[in-house]
């Protein structure tokens, strides 16, 4: 995939607002546990960087994908990780679905206003006990007239503390597991709505993540996207994007984690000369940066074939795994060159460590991912 002018044109915009609007803060809002999504998203909306892909009937751009994963990589260089994460929910997880699916009514009630960054929104499909395994999440939405009626919970939901609206996955009948299922728009303003504390997780601490509890929520029935019994399908789709923006947006995170130690060992001496001037430090980086320009070839070419209309589970499961692998292998070892102070809470490399971490897990764990490219592969034992 080669970029064009207006690539480069989005990529330097992205790059100065995070060196203007996020990394200055990223301290800050690490030590408060999130970030102002509601004041960063509206200055992003107003960039018009929250809907490049989306139609510009709503307020996007109406370009191709491949504009939104430079987008992607370039929002993955800031040092506010768990930002850049909720800025992906906001663009790659939440709204896909409602974008391609959603009536117009709904689109101009909900999707034009996360493009302009007016609302936030959350997606909430996880739950307690069905995080991966999509299909047996027991959330349900009951049918009472013009609405449903809506009981369940949803775990490890991202910025649902300062959520406007849901996009949530439900069973609406007692159907088989993979066609009962329903993605409904739920206010967080509704009545019976509301979230646990903030979770204190191992990183991603700049990002504020809860359970959500749903006691009678009722909503309009026409709050459901698309059609009814078609939400796994379409939450199936909206995952494409988003593992293609989790593999994207760990590529400048991982270059920026090599540039740091080749810079903090070049400086740290021990017996007489830098840690850098040994040959097999500089070979590990290089290898290092090796792999991570392979995983961006990869991904590049899973976008190009998306672009084009192709079916990319399989190259965007990869992604995904290979991603979530690569960040944990770079992390690891640029903190080994770091020393003792690579095993300090606030060393940068150390907070790559910790926000990494999250990769090889949200989104489908590295076994789904496995699982996904066997049966592709036709190894699937007989399953």
């Amino acid at each position: 995939m080669r970029l064009t002018d207006e690539h480069k044109q989005i990529q330097d915009t992205v790059t100065q607002f995070v060196a203007r609007e996020m990394d200055p803060y990223a301290d800050e809002w690490e030590a408060e546990g999130k970030f102002p999504a509601h004041a960063l998203f509206k200055k992003m909306g107003d960039l018009g960087l929250l809907g490049i892909a989306k139609p510009e009937a709503y307020g996007g751009l109406g370009l191709d994908y491949s504009y939104q994963i430079i987008f992607s990589e370039a929002i993955g260089a800031t040092r506010a990780a768990g930002a850049s994460m909720a800025i992906g929910v906001q663009t790659d997880m939440a709204t896909p679905a409602l974008a391609k699916f959603g009536s117009d009514e709904l689109r101009e009630q909900f999707l034009a206003p996360a493009i302009a960054g007016d609302m936030v929104c959350s997606i909430a499909v996880s739950e307690p006990h069905a995080g991966s395994d999509v299909a047996a999440i027991r959330t349900t939405a009951r049918t009472d007239g013009d609405d449903y009626v809506i009981n369940g919970s949803k775990m490890w939901i991202t910025t649902s503390t300062q959520a406007d609206y849901l996009c949530l996955l439900a069973n609406t009948s007692d159907g088989p597991a993979h066609t009962n299922k329903s993605l409904i728009v739920v206010p967080t303003d509704t009545k019976g709505f509301s979230t646990s504390k903030p979770l204190d997780k191992l990183g991603m601490r700049d990002s504020d993540t809860a359970q959500v509890f749903l006691e009678d929520v009722r909503v309009p029935r026409r709050f459901t996207i698309g059609d009814p019994g078609a939400g796994f399908a379409y939450q199936m789709m909206q995952f494409q994007e988003e593992r293609l923006f989790a593999a994207a947006g760990n590529l400048r995170a991982m270059e920026r984690c090599i540039e740091l130690t080749a810079e903090y060992a070049r400086e740290r001496k021990t017996f007489g000369k830098s840690i850098l001037d040994n040959q097999v430090v500089q070979f590990r980086l290089a290898e290092l940066q090796t792999e991570i320009e392979s995983l961006r070839a990869l991904t590049y070419s899973a976008v190009e074939d998306y672009v084009a209309g192709d079916d990319v589970t399989t190259k965007a499961s990869m992604c995904k795994l290979k991603g979530g692998r690569l960040l944990r292998e770079v992390t690891d070892s640029c903190l080994q060159y770091w020393g003792g102070m690579g095993f300090m809470w606030d060393n940068p490399v150390a907070r790559a460590y910790r926000d990494g971490r999250l990769s090889s897990i949200g989104g489908g764990a590295d076994e789904v991912m496995l699982g996904i490219i066997v049966k592709r592969m036709g190894l699937g034992g007989g399953r």
